[in-house]
């Protein structure tokens, strides 16, 4: 389960120590992270923002009232439009997105939170499918996913999830999706 692995990498950037204990739940695998102390937290958003203030990185979820709730926005953003749209909806999406990073270098604020992380996993599959001359479309989409692509703060995320796109190739491959 993808969502299941950004959040064990989110952990690993986070430094956190001990891993959580994750199960899914329902038809669409929603991540459940089970606490021992406390009930169980469900939905990539809950579990990723927990994850956040449990490793005291407070700034992940924005630095002021605005860029917490443009935070916000985009991780839900990420689960409700993102995770499995359609072609047709990630054309939509992406031109939504090129028109909001025209002037920006992260989704919120002037630093990196949550929603770049969350928003990078979630365009990785749009963006990789694209032929060159699609990518010129979205030339702020490429600009700020290579940005991230470079930064220190992906690294963890590139490597889990170039290890999850080579297996999806594979699958590919091997005729599991068509």
């Amino acid at each position: 389960n993808m969502a299941l692995r950004e959040l064990s990498s989110l952990e690993k950037y986070l430094g956190l120590k001990k891993p959580n204990k994750y199960s899914t739940q329902g038809e669409k695998k929603v991540p459940v992270l089970q606490r021992a102390n406390g009930p169980p937290l469900v939905g990539l958003v809950t579990v990723a923002c927990h994850l956040a203030k449990d490793a005291k990185r407070p700034e992940l979820l924005g630095d002021s009232a605005e860029s917490r709730a443009v935070v916000q926005q985009w991780l839900e953003y990420r689960v409700t439009k993102l995770d499995g749209c359609t072609k047709e909806d990630a054309k939509t999406a992406l031109k939504d997105l090129n028109l909001y990073l025209q002037d920006k270098v992260y989704m919120a604020g002037n630093q990196f939170t949550l929603a770049d992380t969350f928003m990078f996993y979630g365009i990785h599959p749009l963006i990789v499918d694209l032929a060159v001359q699609e990518k010129e479309q979205y030339v702020n989409v490429t600009r700020w996913f290579d940005h991230h692509v470079e930064s220190k703060a992906c690294e963890t995320i590139q490597l889990n999830l170039l290890c999850c796109c080579v297996v999806f190739v594979f699958l590919r491959l091997s005729g599991c999706f068509q």
